[in-house]
């Protein structure tokens, strides 16, 4: 199994870097649909129903499938072999920025099922301010895995 892991991991890490911009553009896009949602429309009226589609094809068919790859890749890069010093700090900080980022997610989520039901409570400034968490966490793991810190 490892002799697979071994023969298979530039492939396996180049899906994972993929499946990760895919996801982190996910990340970024969305709150900014939220603050443009907040700002441009009223329960009910057109843009809203428009705003409402763009978030959930977005979320549904963008970034919950590239979030499951970038954790599954995640996992099997974890597994081949040499490739996680586990003495180091740096796979726990970056495990922490996924972590993050996997709650941001979840988070987001339930931010778009609050504006499909029409009660979005949170103003455009509240939904910039949030979009600047995946880029924190993005900062912690590229920063973990590349200076190893």
């Amino acid at each position: 199994m490892s002799d697979i892991l071994s023969i298979a991991y530039p492939w396996i890490k180049a899906l994972h870097i993929m499946s990760v911009i895919a996801w982190m553009a996910g990340l970024f896009y969305l709150p900014r649909l939220f603050v443009y949602h907040t700002e441009q429309s009223q329960p009910g009226d057109s843009r809203d129903v428009v705003f409402q589609v763009m978030e959930y094809k977005l979320l549904r068919y963008i970034m919950r499938p590239s979030m499951i790859a970038t954790w599954g890749f995640g996992l099997v890069l974890v597994m081949t072999p040499g490739i996680v010093d586990w003495g180091s700090a740096w796979p726990y900080s970056k495990l922490g920025g996924v972590l993050v980022m996997t709650w941001f997610h979840i988070w987001l989520s339930q931010r778009r099922k609050e504006f499909a039901a029409g009660k979005n409570t949170r103003t455009g400034r509240q939904h910039r301010m949030m979009n600047e968490v995946p880029t924190l966490a993005m900062v912690v793991i590229v920063l973990s895995v590349v200076v190893k810190f």
